[in-house]
């Protein structure tokens, strides 16, 4: 029932030969950073430097916020900070407490349990924080969507400072769109309207480290000691899965090379415990081995634990700690697979291939989960998905969406079925009653204004490219373009009439096919790393093939080669 997929290339134009003279390229580099939204050498050179970086004081309320807290910290008043449990929430709880302690303050965390709590901050921590003698709430990656709660704060005489990079709730009107805010003291958030602050897309856990800045400035501690959070801001930029292009390329870049000698213990540990250590760490190592261990703990268990493993003082608790999350991850990944496999049973039974927007009522499955089988059946089917679990009060679920659907504003249209929602275009939490499930159904999908076109499967690669052009010059160059991810993904190629002179299924799971191609003049070894049945199906029809692909550098007994990644075959 998988869509057909349909290759389309990138066509952007531009004098690629000239901008490739001026800046010591290959016109095939030229083109793939035009591809990428770079305008001109000047914008290229900025990004290939990785250097884009921007003044913390130009973020609306960032000074007011900082001079709140050095006023709080003065006076000798409570802060606690109120977090998120994934990877971006709890990045940015370490690097406000971590900060606000070296500026004398006193703090402490509270993370909400996923299960207990939901997303964000809730009446109850409100009432809690009051209660145990707080005096400022400073949220991090939440905040933004809590209209009540901080109205509730403010009632109740606390100060609240707001951080978050979540979208700005709204309501349309006859009159246009009207945005609202919460009434707290300070509402850091670049994406405010009004917010002179250049670049939009940062995280949670970058914007906590602006603050931190901010208030280093206050407190006359040297504002390069907030560098020490690059490693932590870049981390949550790749695991928030965040657009690596402006200024987050530069926290990725430097946090990466930072996190490869961390000297926290707890990542330490984690890198260690996942066979890392020692090698040049990459966004895919953050993005699918190191973060999800992270993001298991606020799945399974509590976020706090992974909280622990960031705050670990010595190198024996940090190892208890990676052990103990990289244990959870492991069980994380085994009920995915269950949650996959009966969401797909259900799409069949149901009969959604009709449908343009899925939403799949998996009751038994862990509400943690719901996200990640959203964005495997998403992946896999190309459609916009739902999927709803049974929680303790009603239905909760998160979506992951396609680029024709913007999942956060077509909520909008439908939050009088909702208890809770919040999120971005392509991915979204809700809570609802369960009695509002099937009107939500059919009104998601009244309002969808999504053709059959929208909704094929659509592979985009960059330009054609011969295989006698694939060169480890150009492997080498296109390498500086990394860190590959979202908003700047890793560059794709297209060839026709290759042939494959030979191949073997390989790895310990069988489920890697290497192969010897030849076309244009060129023989390279090639690698196709997905399901192996598709791939021998289209070599044994013993015509010349299609590829979609990407070149690689392999590296073997001091020998440098360039091989092909086959990443779609026809």
């Amino acid at each position: 029932m998988e869509n057909e997929e349909v290759w389309l290339e990138i066509r952007k134009g531009g004098d690629f030969e000239a901008m490739a003279a001026e800046l010591s390229l290959s016109p095939v580099v030229t083109r793939l950073l035009v591809n990428r939204g770079l305008k001109n050498t000047e914008e290229m050179r900025l990004f290939l430097e990785g250097n884009e970086q921007h003044d913390p004081a130009l973020l609306k309320d960032g000074e007011k916020a900082a001079e709140l807290l050095f006023k709080k910290i003065g006076e000798g008043r409570r802060i606690r900070i109120i977090g998120d449990y994934d990877i971006d929430g709890i990045n940015a709880s370490y690097i406000l407490y971590r900060g606000l302690k070296r500026a004398g303050g006193r703090a402490d965390i509270r993370i909400p349990d996923r299960i207990r709590d939901g997303y964000g901050m809730n009446l109850s921590m409100v009432e809690e924080a009051k209660a145990e003698g707080i005096d400022t709430i400073l949220t991090c990656d939440n905040g933004i969507s809590a209209l009540a709660e901080i109205k509730r704060a403010k009632e109740l005489g606390l100060t609240v400072i707001l951080t978050d990079h979540h979208d700005i709730p709204f309501e349309d009107t006859h009159e246009g769109r009207t945005y609202i805010l919460p009434e707290a003291d300070a509402v850091v958030n670049p994406k405010q309207t009004d917010c002179a602050y250049p670049f939009k897309g940062l995280c949670g856990a970058a914007i906590a480290m602006k603050v931190i800045q901010l208030l280093y400035r206050r407190a006359a501690i040297p504002e390069e000691e907030a560098l020490v959070f690059l490693e932590n801001a870049g981390f949550a930029t790749v695991g928030d899965v965040m657009d690596l292009c402006g200024e987050n390329r530069t926290l990725v870049v430097k946090g990466l090379k930072q996190l490869e000698a961390t000297k926290n213990p707890g990542l330490s540990a984690l890198i260690r415990n996942t066979d890392l250590a020692g090698k040049e760490l990459s966004a895919y190592h953050v993005g699918f081995v190191l973060g999800p261990c992270l993001n298991a703990a606020g799945r399974l268990d509590s976020a706090n634990r992974a909280l622990d493993l960031l705050l670990s003082e010595t190198y024996e608790e940090a190892d208890r700690s990676a052990l103990l999350l990289t244990e959870l991850n492991a069980k994380r990944k085994a009920m995915t697979e269950e949650g996959v496999l009966e969401a797909e049973r259900l799409i069949e039974a149901e009969g959604l291939s009709a449908s343009k927007v899925w939403v799949i009522y998996l009751p038994n499955c862990h509400e943690s989960l719901a996200g990640i089988v959203a964005g495997r059946i998403r992946e896999k089917y190309h459609r916009p998905v739902f999927v709803l679990t049974r929680g303790k009060e009603g239905i909760k679920g998160s979506g992951r969406s396609i680029e024709e659907y913007s999942m956060f504003e077509e909520l909008t249209k439908v939050k009088d079925l909702l208890t809770r929602f919040g999120g971005h275009p392509m991915a979204a939490g809700l809570s609802l009653e369960e009695k509002n499930l099937e009107e939500l159904k059919r009104r998601l999908n009244e309002n969808a204004a999504l053709t059959p076109e929208d909704l094929k499967k659509k592979l985009r690669f960059d330009m054609v490219l011969p295989l006698s052009k694939v060169t480890l010059s150009l492997a080498e160059e296109i390498n500086r373009l990394e860190p590959f991810g979202k908003g700047n993904p890793s560059p794709l190629f297209a060839v026709r009439d290759v042939r494959v002179l030979s191949h073997a299924v390989i790895g310990k799971n069988r489920n890697v096919v290497r192969c010897v191609v030849e076309g244009q003049g060129a023989r390279l070894t090639g690698l196709w790393f997905h399901d192996p049945e598709p791939f021998l199906a289209a070599v044994l029809r013993g015509t010349p093939l299609s590829f979609v692909y990407y070149p690689k550098i392999n590296e073997y007994n001091g020998e440098r080669s360039v091989q092909l990644v086959i990443e779609a075959v026809r």
